[in-house]
C-alpha cells in the first residue's frame, strides 16, 4: 500500500506550474491526507519548502533521485 493518498506528476513542468498543480490537488484532499509529487524543475525544491511554510501544510519529504525531485506534503 502506498504511503500517500494522491500522486501528482509534474515532470516537465516549470515554475510555477508544479506549485499551482499541487495547490489544486491539495484542495481536493482532506486534512491529514498526503500528496506525493514528482517534479523535474530544480527550482521546485525551494518552491515547495516556501509553499509548505506559506500554506501551513507539512513537507514530509523532499529528495532528488536521477534528476527527478520527489516531495510528500501532508495537508494540515
Amino acid at each position: 500500500m502506498a504511503d500517500f493518498d494522491q500522486e501528482l506528476d509534474a515532470t516537465g513542468l516549470n515554475c510555477p506550474l508544479p506549485i499551482l498543480r499541487a495547490k489544486k490537488s491539495l484542495n481536493g484532499l482532506e486534512a491529514g491526507q498526503i500528496l506525493s509529487i514528482i517534479a523535474t524543475d530544480p527550482g521546485s525544491v525551494k518552491d515547495f519548502e516556501a509553499f509548505a511554510k506559506q500554506t501551513g501544510n507539512e513537507l514530509l519529504e523532499s529528495k532528488e533521485d536521477g534528476g527527478k525531485f520527489y516531495f510528500r506534503i501532508k495537508k494540515s
